[in-house]
């Protein structure tokens, strides 16, 4: 009496009071920002060329319609925060595999042991579908959402001038949706193998994952058909993946319980 309330961990095979769940945040947390520190500063010495390599989609969509690919600026300080964030979301790009490690591992402090395995498969899957998000957004998406705001500006007869920090900020802020977005089947296999969801519970919410995943791309995407269509399409096709990865690993627990 008295004490603080203590709670069972499977993992260690001890007990552990909420403030030690909360040192264990606090712990993985630093961790996880001492990470994207370090990704930022290695991003923040090559930044004029990963500013080339964000300007990319922009420079080839110009150089097709024969236009100059030039981004102005509008402020003294608007070049260092342009620069700054894109060192930022590069860092947390780069230094992603150590990052997703140390939120797995705060959530594998929960489990039991045989459902720990399962963050072992998570960490790299996340990660890499996480860098993969980003990378679709850029090279495949960006190219055609910014060839419709050009085309559809022409046809309105209006200029562009295309600001440095605005242009920063569409790519940077939809690389970070599309990397968060492709975390999907992660979660729908995490959920399903620890038994939090069932495979008919998965198979039976489809229309309304669908519903809620267009809902999702038009809140989280500019108001343009591309970039909804561009972010939709996909989560709905992570979405089967997930439940595709939980199928078999369903039928491989089940050939082992049989053997």
């Amino acid at each position: 009496m008295g004490g603080k309330k203590k709670q069972y961990d499977p993992i260690v095979g001890s007990t552990m009071s909420l403030g030690d769940h909360l040192e264990e945040l606090r712990t993985r947390l630093l961790l996880a920002f001492s990470g994207l520190a370090v990704g930022f500063i290695l991003c923040a010495v090559f930044g004029k060329y990963i500013i080339e390599f964000i300007k990319w989609p922009y420079a080839s969509v110009m150089s097709r319609l024969g236009e100059n690919p030039v981004l102005t600026t509008l402020a003294p300080a608007e070049v260092i925060i342009s620069y700054m964030k894109i060192c930022l979301i590069s860092g947390l790009i780069l230094s992603s595999p150590w990052v997703f490690y140390q939120l797995w591992m705060f959530i594998a402090a929960g489990l039991y042991p045989h459902e720990r395995r399962y963050v072992h498969l998570a960490v790299p899957f996340s990660a890499v579908l996480f860098v993969t998000g980003a990378m679709f957004f850029l090279f495949v998406v960006a190219p055609l959402c910014l060839r419709f705001f050009i085309k559809f500006s022409n046809i309105l007869g209006l200029s562009r001038t295309w600001t440095l920090q605005y242009y920063v900020s569409f790519i940077t802020r939809l690389m970070l949706v599309f990397g968060i977005a492709f975390q999907t089947p992660t979660a729908i296999f995490f959920l399903n193998r620890t038994g939090l969801v069932s495979l008919r519970a998965l198979t039976r919410a489809r229309k309304y994952v669908l519903l809620v995943i267009v809902i999702a791309a038009a809140m989280a995407t500019p108001p343009d058909v591309v970039s909804q269509i561009a972010l939709a399409i996909p989560l709905y096709f992570l979405y089967e993946l997930g439940i595709l990865l939980s199928y078999i690993a369903s039928i491989r627990q089940k050939s082992r319980k049989r053997q």
